[in-house]
């Protein structure tokens, strides 16, 4: 690219003076010329609102929430250097302009030292974030697999819910039977619960994310094959147990975090998503094998050969997994942590981009984790300082209420359960497993828009706009079971299918996309891994409390009370995001520190006026009514760590 193309103007005023940079990145009177390609961020008059917009949320870090602004250019670029020659990492003055590009990566145009070549990437980075490089697709594959086995591993077990029961003598319609049938399909998510959740963390502190996710897929190729083997209710219990500490568990607590430490600032919510976009493909796709293997004879297999096909069919996309993570690299924020610090640039080179990014983007991560005090600490004292500490505790709080409401909204009922539902409705078995898929593609269809919305409107808004209409959905499905069923069967049907199918809409981008990416983001980096594992082990032990009282919940409540008992936890979640879930969008995952330093009942009492002043300016059309402040004032601690000697030291940054 023609270096004509860049502001002459700012390359000469930098070129004559180093130290003179520190003010020039504050200044807003500099305009390129019309027609260049980079065009600087404080330039109203040569910066379309297009490109406004991809500025604001696709830039990170951004200047006012940057910890390195509070030193000058010079400053930064000495400690890059010197970060570079500590760890051995290869070419410091690479490492002093990406420091420098850290401190402000939207002014990259100013930084006359940078070349044509980075100066187009760091361009690309915020205009065109998804060009992404080969190693950072196949990445997204290969969580995609991930994800899609989880998916059939959850959804298989419908469709043979139709014929094992009878096989393993209990399909009798008594109160043991209920309960058995309730604990063989919740088997795997008491397991991720009370096993999954205390050894994922040590095997990732140990192993690292790579090999806890390869070694997990193993586990759930192996456990789906065992099933189609079983021939009594508990010899499919211990091994549908075994799927879920050594499968489901460890890779669903491991698989968002890599992906939200491997992926861009701009676009990490929306790859992280892909967790749950691709666990809804494989919820469809666990309808599609039981859908195909309906009608397969027995063929001399005692007890019937179909459901023991869609049992052991979860381990194709499992199987697949295998084969690509060998191929991908480890978290370059695990091999930082654990002071590799040239393999962690060499992955992080391989999923950018250019040099520059990735030096940039190491350096940074580095400079940040110096604040991480406790970052070597004992598995206790992070246990003990997700509660004792006020930023670790509501990042905590805000983990469980996305996760317990991922569960008690109600969605696992319908996806574990849909073909007993639909029987119920009247419809034929086969017809049940067909309108099971139409829920599981209606489900991955309509988690695509969140791809676009997730990263521009925010996690909490989604939820927000979301839950009340889920509530509203489920008691129009529950009130359908009144239709009488001689009288008006295809009302009755039509609307409980209405009633399911629009729920299942509005989770598909609220609440079914935005738990994993939230989860896996809001913890400090120390203790993330045990955050996210206790709070995925928190979202599958309210998974395994809705599978096994089911079927004993419809008998005492029937079909009307079931759903309307959990249409009215949609509005419980409502106001428990509405007051302690703080928003993430934009921020990176070690700038959160201060939006969940925010006292809790500070939040609440904000949120709660907001609500209101939204209101009265959105429904009752109000002109005069005057917003709160912003609730973050950024008052960031500086840097303390004391390894680079020309550093200076300061205590509080406001």
């Amino acid at each position: 690219m023609p270096a004509e193309q860049f502001d002459e103007k700012t390359q000469i005023e930098q070129t004559s003076n180093i130290e003179a940079n520190d003010s020039l990145t504050k200044e807003s009177t500099a305009a390129n010329p019309s027609g260049g390609i980079f065009k600087t961020n404080t330039s109203s008059s040569g910066t379309s609102s297009k490109e406004k917009a991809a500025l604001t949320d696709g830039a990170s870090p951004t200047e006012d929430q940057n910890i390195l602004t509070q030193y000058d250019l010079e400053q930064v670029m000495n400690m890059g250097r010197n970060f570079a020659l500590k760890h051995d990492l290869p070419d410091p003055e690479l490492f002093a302009r990406g420091a420098a590009l850290a401190r402000n990566p939207k002014d990259y145009n100013r930084l006359s030292f940078l070349s044509d070549e980075e100066k187009e990437a760091a361009y690309n980075e915020i205009h065109h974030p998804w060009r992404i490089p080969w190693k950072l697709i196949q990445i997204i594959f290969s969580i995609s697999l991930c994800a899609a086995t989880q998916g059939a591993d959850e959804t298989v077990i419908n469709g043979a819910l139709l014929f094992y029961p009878k096989y393993m003598g209990i399909a009798n319609n008594d109160e043991r039977s209920r309960w058995l049938e309730g604990l063989v399909n919740a088997a795997p998510y008491l397991c991720c619960a009370v096993i999954a959740s205390f050894i994922t963390d040590p095997a990732n502190k140990r192993w690292g994310r790579k090999k806890v996710i390869f070694w997990s897929s193993f586990a759930s190729s192996v456990t789906c094959f065992w099933q189609g083997f079983t021939n009594n209710w508990y010899h499919l219990f211990i091994a549908r147990c075994c799927l879920g500490a050594f499968g489901i568990g460890p890779k669903s607590a491991t698989v968002p975090v890599y992906s939200s430490e491997a992926a861009p600032a701009p676009i990490r919510g929306a790859l992280t998503m892909l967790w749950q976009f691709f666990t809804a493909a494989g919820i469809a796709l666990g309808y599609v094998f039981s859908l195909a293997f309906f009608h397969v004879p027995d063929h001399g297999i005692g007890g019937g050969l179909n459901w023991r096909l869609m049992l052991g069919s979860a381990m194709l996309p499992a199987t697949l997994a295998l084969f690509q993570i060998p191929f991908i690299p480890e978290s370059p924020r695990w091999l930082m942590g654990k002071g590799r610090f040239a393999e962690a640039y060499k992955s992080l080179r391989s999923i950018r981009n250019h040099d520059i990014s990735a030096a940039r983007d190491l350096f940074y991560q580095y400079v940040l984790l110096q604040e991480e005090e406790s970052f070597d600490a004992p598995t206790t004292q992070r246990l003990k300082e997700l509660f004792t500490i006020r930023r670790n505790r509501n990042a905590t709080i805000a983990s469980f209420i996305v996760t317990f409401m991922q569960q008690f909204c109600g969605i696992n009922v319908i996806a574990y359960y849909s073909s007993t539902i639909f029987v119920e409705a009247n419809f034929a078995e086969l017809n049940a497993l067909g309108a099971s898929l139409g829920f599981g593609v209606i489900n991955t269809v309509f988690a695509l828009p969140a791809f676009f919305t997730i990263d521009h409107y925010g996690r909490r808004f989604l939820l927000l706009m979301t839950f009340p209409l889920m509530s509203a959905f489920l008691f129009l499905t529950g009130f359908s079971f009144w239709i009488d069923k001689d009288t008006h069967p295809d009302g009755r049907i039509g609307s409980i299918c209405l009633g399911i199918y629009l729920f299942t809409i509005f989770y598909s981008f609220g609440s079914g996309v935005v738990t994993f990416p939230y989860t896996a983001e809001c913890f400090p980096l120390y203790i993330r891994t045990l955050g996210t594992s206790i709070m995925i082990g928190n979202l599958w032990f309210w998974n395994f409390i809705l599978a096994i009282t089911w079927p004993s919940l419809l008998e005492a409540f029937k079909p009307q009370g079931a759903f309307s008992w959990y249409a009215g936890w949609n509005i419980v979640g409502f106001f428990l995001v509405l007051w302690f879930l703080p928003e993430t969008k934009s921020l990176t995952l070690e700038e959160l520190d201060e939006v969940f330093d925010v006292p809790a009942m500070t939040h609440a009492r904000y949120q709660t006026v907001e609500l209101w002043h939204s209101f009265q300016i959105y429904i009752l059309r109000r002109k005069d009514i005057v917003r709160q402040p912003p609730l973050h004032k950024h008052h960031r601690l500086a840097v303390t760590n004391t390894e680079w000697d020309d550093k200076p030291q300061t205590q509080q940054i406001e």
